[in-house]
Parts: C-alpha cells; structure tokens; sequence
C-alpha cells in the first residue's frame, strides 16, 4: 500500500501574497493563511476559546499567477495541497527548518461558497532548484 500527503484548509489569506519570478520565467507566490477553530463549552461546562493557525502556502506557474491576480488579504479561500518540510541555513549560519503546503488546487470562497466552478490547479510540480525563500 502506498501513503498519503494530503492537506485541506479553508480559511483567510492573512497578508498580500509575496511572488516572486524565477529563472526559468515562471513564478513562485507564498501566502500566509489562517484557519480558526471556534470557542466553545465541553459538556462539563468548560470553556474553550477559539483557537486560531497559522499555515505558509505556496503556489507555483500558473497557480502562483492566479495567487497573484486574486488573492488579497482577508479574503477567504479553499487549499488543497502537500504537507512540505525542509530546512535551510540563515545568513548566521543557523539551520532553520520550514513547513508549508504546497498548493495544488485554489478555489476562491464568497460567504463560504466558490466564486466560479472547478478552482485553480497546479500546471507542473516544483524543481528542487526552484526554491527561491
């Protein structure tokens, strides 16, 4: 049997989307995107405030130009994607490490619901050279 890397999120875009081009004239848009968990009481009567993440996408070709025509701050969108780890060492020479989704499908949401049919997907997987953060 095989394995599965599969991560869904719906939720608001927190900042305008950096995008950045890349050598070989495609783009690559990196997005923060929170999801939040509502408040709310256990059967035993405790309290449990809402709880609010924080995830890093990223988008790349196409997918990243429609991240960069549509997506703006506090707008709400749907994520389909790639759990991704990796790690890179800052300008002090500290390994820091990452984790994003990497985008594969975008779907734009008004009041919960998509603004046109079918959504974004991915055009092509990323090279490992691509990576520009």
């Amino acid at each position: 049997m095989g394995s599965l890397n599969r991560a869904t999120l719906i939720g608001n875009v927190g900042k305008t989307p950096e995008v950045k081009p890349l050598q070989n004239g495609s783009k690559v848009a990196q997005f923060s995107l929170a999801t939040t968990e509502p408040a709310y009481t256990t059967q035993n009567g405790q309290q449990v405030e809402a709880r609010t993440e924080w995830h890093t996408v990223v988008a790349w070709a196409g997918l990243a130009t429609i991240v960069e025509r549509y997506l703006q701050q506090g707008q709400q969108v749907y994520v389909e994607g790639k759990i991704r780890y990796r790690s890179y060492d800052n300008q002090q020479g500290q390994k820091r490490y990452i984790t994003e989704i990497v985008a594969e499908n975008i779907v734009l949401l008004k009041n919960g619901q998509p603004q046109q049919q079918g959504g974004y997907t991915a055009e092509q997987p990323p090279q490992a050279n691509d990576w520009p953060y």
